[in-house]
């Protein structure tokens, strides 16, 4: 039992650092893997907790490497909200389920940043026309999201399923009694 729970807590861990390596390499603006990330940790790890954390971690580890900017706490705050969507996918990862909590931590996550862009920067007029201009002027960058959202999601999701077969410790759904 516990040695089931030590190597699938390795190898989900393993796939997340993975993925998140795939964040420091060339990209076009808003296609990484850290919405996957958060969505995956929320949905496989056992503890609610390490879910979120891996995902912020693989985040902040990125961060460390390319720089901050005023907007952390806002994209922080996105993709935690997003992980907290993977405990929806815990019970039922269902192809329909996953498609829907992507394309909905998509727009969390667009319309979270977004409005802190506009809360935080001049750009816009602090006013409902100024938010909404910032709406519209960050469309471009949703639809990258949700196509680097949907290819990460599928690597993600679909290669622990395929892991499944040959490690049985990932058959089981995350529960307090496993990693």
């Amino acid at each position: 039992m516990y040695r089931d729970r030590l190597v699938r807590f390795a190898v989900l861990t393993g796939v997340v650092l993975l993925a998140a390596a795939a964040r420091l390499l060339p990209h076009p603006p808003n296609v990484t893997p850290i919405a996957a990330l958060a969505l995956f940790g929320g949905a496989h790890f056992a503890n609610r907790w390490t879910g979120l954390g891996v995902a912020l971690g693989a985040l902040l580890l990125g961060d460390l490497v390319i720089g901050v900017h005023a907007l952390v706490p806002f994209v922080y705050g996105g993709f935690a909200a997003i992980g907290v969507l993977g405990f929806w996918l815990r019970s039922d990862r269902s192809v329909g389920r996953v498609a829907g909590a992507t394309v909905a931590g998509s727009l969390l996550f667009f319309l979270v940043t977004n409005f802190g862009m506009w809360w935080l920067f001049d750009t816009y007029p602090p006013t409902a026309a100024g938010l909404w201009a910032c709406y519209v002027a960050g469309l471009p960058y949703l639809a990258n999201s949700l196509a680097g959202n949907a290819v990460y999601v599928t690597a993600l999701f679909g290669g622990v399923a395929l892991l499944k077969r040959g490690v049985p410790a990932l058959r089981s759904a995350p529960s307090a009694a496993s990693a």
